[in-house]
C-alpha cells in the first residue's frame, strides 16, 4: 500500500472506523495498523485469505462511502487549512505592530473565522 493510500485509509479510519461492525474493525486494524499480512489474519480468524481480502476491499469501499456522504474528512482539512491562513494572518499582523494595513488584516481575519463557522 502506497504511503498516501496508507495516510488516507488511516485517516478515513479515524473518521468512520466506529459505524464498521466489531469483526471489520479488528481485520482492519490488523492490516493498517499491525501490519499484518491477510496470510497471518486468515489463519487467526479461521477465514480463508481471499475472505480476509474481500473484506478488507469492503471495509475500504464502505469509509470511502461514507466520506463521499458525509464528506467529514474534507471538512476537517477545509477548516485546518483555514485556521492555518488565520495563524499566518494573525503572524504578519504581529510583526507589522502598527502597520496602517490593520485594519485590512483584522476583516480577513473575520472573513476567514465566519468560513470556518459557516463549514459547520
Amino acid at each position: 500500500m502506497e504511503m498516501e493510500q496508507f495516510v488516507r485509509q488511516s485517516i478515513l479510519y479515524d473518521f468512520y472506523g466506529e459505524l464498521l461492525t466489531e469483526h471489520q474493525k479488528r481485520i482492519y486494524e490488523d492490516i493498517i495498523f499491525h501490519d499484518m499480512s491477510y496470510t497471518e489474519i486468515a489463519g487467526i480468524e479461521g477465514i480463508s485469505r481471499q475472505g480476509v481480502y474481500d473484506l478488507m476491499k469492503r471495509c475500504e469501499k464502505l469509509l470511502e462511502e461514507y466520506e463521499e456522504k458525509l464528506k467529514l474528512v474534507e471538512k476537517f482539512q477545509n477548516a485546518k487549512s483555514m485556521v492555518a491562513k488565520i495563524q499566518a494572518v494573525a503572524k504578519e499582523m504581529k510583526e507589522a505592530n502598527g502597520d496602517t494595513g490593520l485594519a485590512d488584516r483584522i476583516c480577513e481575519i473575520e472573513q476567514l473565522s465566519n468560513a470556518i463557522l459557516e463549514e459547520y
